[in-house]
């Protein structure tokens, strides 16, 4: 009867023709809704997702398993998923269950390291990127060992409270990106129940909201103290320090910087060029080098001059997007790295007679008017 009775189940899965969408179609579909393909496969559109669901019967009860995002997981591997799902079912076993026991030692650090390896592909620029692994890692390292199915809300505010009334913005952040990973891991079945970063309806109850005022502008040093701070930045020897010196001399930003590359440089024509993929405007910004900016990279021997000009000189990579906000703490500055160009703009304004148009090529800022932008193409340049 046992028999009889999961072969009347699976039937119940099975009984439709398989493989009745194609991949055209799948890309081609907008409309939300269910979308079946056969055999239980399901594709689910909402107006924020696209996802592959399994659906099927056991002892009784319908079930319902998420496979992924329709954006990482082709129709193909989403076949491959239920037909292995189904012959669990025929042999007597419960595909949620089975899955549970497979995945019930993942972490949320590790979950998390694999969801930003899936989904940087589709993300704008290397500094999103950049962005997401650190909060991901430095921030929110109190859940990073954490199991997936354990983490409960009183986790993940240990997580935010320390940084929810200091660096809200930042914090905002840290929250969505929490909650988006644990939903996709809910999806893919390594999860259950609501998430314990959503905001509406659940952390909104516990935690002030977030003031409009409190955006703000990045804290920037009053140019009048710049000299004195370099001075001290300048004693300093290590390669963070000569990145944000780099940093300051050029008014870049952090990613900018931290992946600057020395095939951008040209020490003869003291320009440094930043292809348009790592700009913020995604347009090529080409920048003069001062004399201390050129110092600066003189002072690498001429042998290795090639990949990364700062690189982490244990491991030979790119510094972290941590190491010049952590070299500020450690001086007692209590500015940002990113208000280096605040100070830079200040200070060309009220010393300085250049015009504002200059000023603001200088800091690579999209030109607000379309009819503007239209007409004027140009950069501006001019050497040191």
């Amino acid at each position: 009867m046992a028999g009889r009775g999961l072969e009347q189940e699976f039937k119940i899965v099975t009984s439709h023709a398989l493989n009745r969408l194609t991949a055209t179609r799948v890309a081609g579909i907008k409309e939300p809704g269910r979308y079946a393909d056969g055999g239980g496969l399901f594709l689910f559109v909402d107006a924020t997702r696209r996802r592959w669901l399994f659906r099927y019967t056991w002892r009784g009860a319908k079930k319902e398993l998420g496979l992924g995002s329709a954006r990482s997981l082709s129709l193909a591997k989403a076949r491959e998923k239920a037909a292995e799902y189904r012959a669990m079912i025929s042999e007597g076993k419960n595909p949620k269950a089975e899955r549970a026991k497979a995945n019930r030692y993942v972490t949320f650090g590790e979950y998390a390291d694999s969801f930003v390896e899936t989904m940087s592909p589709s993300w704008k620029n290397a500094k999103h990127i950049d962005q997401w692994k650190m909060t991901l890692t430095v921030y929110a390292a109190p859940i990073r060992s954490l199991l997936l199915h354990e983490i409960e809300t009183d986790d993940v505010l240990k997580v935010l409270r320390p940084h929810w009334s200091r660096v809200p913005e930042t914090a905002d952040r840290l929250r969505g990106r929490i909650e988006n990973v644990l939903d996709a891991a809910k999806a893919n079945g390594l999860r259950e129940g609501e998430n314990p970063a959503r905001w509406r309806g659940h952390l909104d109850q516990i935690l002030p909201r977030r003031r409009k005022s409190s955006r703000g502008h990045h804290a920037a040093l009053p140019f009048n103290r710049i000299k004195r701070f370099m001075t001290k930045l300048h004693e300093r020897p290590a390669v963070a320090a000569r990145a944000l010196e780099f940093l300051i001399l050029t008014a870049a930003r952090t990613a900018e910087v931290l992946h600057a590359d020395w095939d951008e440089i040209d020490l003869r024509q003291r320009i440094w060029i930043v292809p348009a993929e790592r700009m913020k405007a995604e347009r090529e910004h080409r920048v003069p080098l001062c004399e201390a900016a050129l110092e600066i990279l003189k002072a690498t021997p001429a042998k290795s001059r090639s990949g990364l000009i700062f690189k982490n000189s244990a491991k030979g990579n790119a510094l972290s997007i941590m190491a010049m906000p952590m070299l500020l703490r450690r001086m007692g500055i209590e500015e940002t790295v990113h208000g280096f160009r605040s100070t830079f703009r200040d200070w060309a304004s009220e010393t300085t007679n250049f015009p504002n148009e200059v000023c603001e090529m200088a800091l690579a800022h999209t030109i607000p008017g379309k009819a503007e932008a239209a007409y004027r193409r140009g950069d501006l340049f001019t050497g040191c």
